[in-house]
């Protein structure tokens, strides 16, 4: 019997494909965003120095100048959380916010 180097083996083929697609769904998800859920997310202290930089306050209504009044975490921008719980900010990395709050970073949604 000659040895045929074109002759298929679908076995082989079959694990290599297999192989290739779980490599490439590994790389995907791990691309993936991961989203942060309000609940897991440490509270941003008083004491943080970003929250001290941008002069936040869990309670707007206490918030110094330039705040104005109407302006809150909630109606903010950067704010990704409901309308009266914590959420996660894009300005607090890792943190989640008060939505009755208020920072210098406020921008009002769109």
């Amino acid at each position: 019997m000659t040895s045929n180097s074109t002759t298929s083996n679908p076995g082989r083929r079959r694990f290599f494909a297999t192989a290739g697609t779980g490599l490439g769904a590994a790389v995907i998800a791990s691309a993936l965003p991961r989203f942060a859920f309000a609940d897991d997310l440490p509270h941003l202290t008083l004491d943080d120095p970003t929250a001290k930089a941008l002069n936040y306050t869990e309670d707007a209504s206490k918030a110094p100048a330039p705040h104005q009044a109407g302006q809150n975490c909630a109606n903010c921008n950067f704010f990704h959380g409901g309308s009266d719980a914590y959420g996660p900010c894009d300005l607090f990395m890792g943190k989640s916010v008060s939505a009755k709050g208020w920072c210098s970073g406020y921008a009002k949604k769109a």
